[in-house]
């Protein structure tokens, strides 16, 4: 989301401002803790902070209460912005909690260990109560700090109905806003409103031709609902836009086998497995290669090519 989410920084900056002893005294942190993040590489060092970095150095703050590392924090931060294309800022576009010593992500309705590659599929009452936290901030009518406040929502099933409220909410103030339109599409595509949510995606892609995301949460609601051809070119612009996309290749290879198109699957199969070598996604990839290759006339293609 980063087109999205440069603009949504610009307007929060030129809004709200916090300055560094306002930041110390909301979050309750010393002048050394806030020193040595900025150390870390967690936050850029700023004399006054916007709304946003107030969020970012909040969850920054809960996780370091649950003694997760700042090494492990950035390397997590830096995982999530690869196997997320389009994701500028995780800590302020995705629900973020700790499991133990490693960070986890929600997003897109799943929870999403970055180090591993592995989805999360339980929550634990301490995890509730984080995202809790973060639903419980203060509104504000600043389009920015409303998005914030959608994602806050988005955590927790019981608010989801507020969240959607809160994304029509801003895209009355502004039609354009992309990552508003993914995010609200993706709450319609997990109620299976699939028109609801392809009409918020395809908007996302009229507002920001570059979004990757957009490409790919279309081809995603094309696929579900048999639209596979046009799936898949969603999915190949996706691709063209962020090359390294692993969960296009993914699915564009899935779209690719449902078409009975061995040969594109291969490519995107072989694509995927370069990009993701140790998750379970990474091994049902290998095994569908093998199996592709098993086949004889694909076998003398590539015997052909290898020459």
């Amino acid at each position: 989301m980063a087109a999205g989410m440069d603009s949504l920084l610009a307007t929060g900056n030129a809004v709200h401002r916090y300055c560094r002893a306002d930041v110390l005294r909301i979050l309750k942190i010393t002048a050394q803790q806030l020193a040595g993040w900025q150390k870390a590489g967690l936050v850029a060092a700023a004399e006054t902070y916007s709304f946003f970095e107030l969020l970012q150095l909040k969850k920054i703050r809960d996780l370091r209460g649950r003694h997760v590392r700042p090494a492990i924090i950035r390397a997590s931060l830096e995982a999530m912005r690869r196997q997320v294309a389009g994701m500028a800022n995780p800590l302020v576009e995705a629900g973020t909690f700790s499991a133990g010593s490693r960070v986890v992500f929600r997003h897109r309705g799943a929870a999403l260990e970055p180090l591993a590659g592995q989805f999360v599929m339980d929550f634990s009452p301490e995890q509730r109560v984080v995202s809790a936290k973060v639903r419980a901030m203060p509104a504000i009518e600043n389009v920015g700090d409303m998005f914030v406040q959608a994602i806050g929502l988005e955590d927790d099933s019981t608010t989801q109905a507020d969240a959607i409220h809160c994304y029509e909410r801003i895209l009355q103030l502004d039609p354009r806003h992309a990552a508003a339109h993914i995010n609200l599409g993706t709450l319609y595509y997990n109620r299976q409103e699939f028109a609801a949510a392809e009409l918020h995606y395809r908007q996302a892609i009229e507002a920001d031709s570059h979004y990757a995301l957009g490409y790919f949460d279309l081809g995603n609601v094309l696929d579900e609902t048999g639209r596979v051809q046009e799936a898949t070119q969603a999915y190949q612009t996706a691709i063209s836009l962020a090359p390294t996309y692993a969960d296009a290749h993914y699915n564009l290879a899935l779209a690719f086998e449902k078409l009975r198109q061995p040969r594109k699957a291969l490519r995107h199969w072989r694509a995927y497995i370069k990009l993701d070598r140790s998750s379970p996604w990474s091994t049902h990839a290998a095994n569908q290669i093998q199996r592709i290759l098993a086949t004889e006339p694909l076998k003398v293609v590539f015997r052909r090519m290898a020459r």
